[in-house]
């Protein structure tokens, strides 16, 4: 009975270390991927020099926006997406407007699930890019 125990400890401490490895290779990293391609990001730098021609669409939280958010940024986020979705149809978007949607940092995912919303379900035709480093990346190249 004891023999069969420690192999079932063994077998355990075995499958088990694969994952103790990556916890100490990525305890100083961040360990995400991005769900948005490459191609659907734009940088700080690109999306600042379209000027008048973007639209910002702030993806966080509510709190965190009126904290602070980019300048003339709408806020769009899915807590409360119907309500402000149909706010900035009406008031704020136009065809011809360039969206950039961003997040927190380019480690959140909020950005990126706003951004298909309003390609698939609001069936918008603009070109909808995720600000890549979202607002952390914002404040870097800002202040």
């Amino acid at each position: 009975m004891r023999s069969l125990l420690r192999q079932g400890l063994l077998l355990l401490g075995l499958a088990l270390l694969p994952a103790a490895v990556q916890a100490v290779y990525f305890r100083d990293k961040v360990s995400w991927h991005s769900r948005v391609a490459e191609s659907d990001m734009v940088s700080v730098e690109v999306a600042r020099s379209w000027g008048t021609t973007a639209l910002w669409v702030d993806a966080r939280p509510e709190e965190e926006f009126e904290a602070d958010h980019v300048p003339d940024a709408i806020l769009l986020n899915e807590d409360r997406w119907n309500e402000l979705l149909t706010q900035f149809l009406q008031t704020h978007w136009s065809p011809e407007k360039k969206i950039v949607v961003y997040c927190s940092a380019e480690s959140c995912n909020l950005a990126g699930d706003v951004a298909r919303r309003l390609r698939e379900e609001a069936q918008l035709k603009n070109e909808i890019r995720v600000l890549k480093g979202g607002w952390e990346e914002w404040l870097k190249k800002n202040r």
